[in-house]
């Protein structure tokens, strides 16, 4: 048999599901640049019913809020950002890799906030193409960034409303 020692014990830091931050990262910003590369702003390009890809830019943040403000709104929504990131690293650090309901919907929201800030500083906009529609009603367009943020959000109400199952 063999003795258990400390090390052993130890559990990983969540931080090691920063990989998927990374995904989200490159993936938001290869499809933002194949988008603004082959689409003209505004001009749906239609998929299927329901769906089509159309160029936007969004100077504000979710629906556009706040897009109209005159400029102070992207150094806001910007320092927003990476305060909630920096939230968000040292919530994962606390966390045992091993939840991975929890670990999972923070680099997913982590991925999500910094793919849209490197858009803020970057353009000065963020960039959205993803537009969903029924009949004539259009949902405000959005981006991979934004669906990971979606995602994130969900599968953490997901795991609160589930208990810390994952840990026991």
């Amino acid at each position: 048999m063999s003795t258990v020692t400390a090390t052993t014990v130890k559990e990983r830091s969540g931080l090691v599901w920063l990989w998927l931050s990374l995904v989200v990262i490159v993936l938001d910003h290869l499809t933002k640049f194949i988008a603004s590369s082959s689409l003209d702003y505004g001009v749906p390009v239609p998929v299927f019913p329901g769906f089509n890809f159309t160029l936007a830019h969004n100077l504000g943040a979710a629906f556009s809020f706040l897009s109209d403000a005159g400029g102070w709104q992207r150094w806001f929504f910007t320092v927003l950002a990476l305060g909630v990131s920096a939230w968000l690293i040292w919530w994962l650090r606390r966390l045992n890799a091993r939840v991975w309901t929890e670990c999972a919907a923070l680099a997913l929201i982590l991925g999500g906030a910094i793919g849209n800030v490197i858009d803020r500083v970057r353009l000065g906009y963020v960039v959205d193409f993803i537009d969903v529609y029924y009949d004539r009603w259009h949902w405000p367009a959005f981006n991979i960034a934004d669906s990971a943020i979606t995602v994130g959000a969900a599968l953490l109400i997901w795991h609160s409303l589930r208990g810390d199952k994952e840990s026991r």
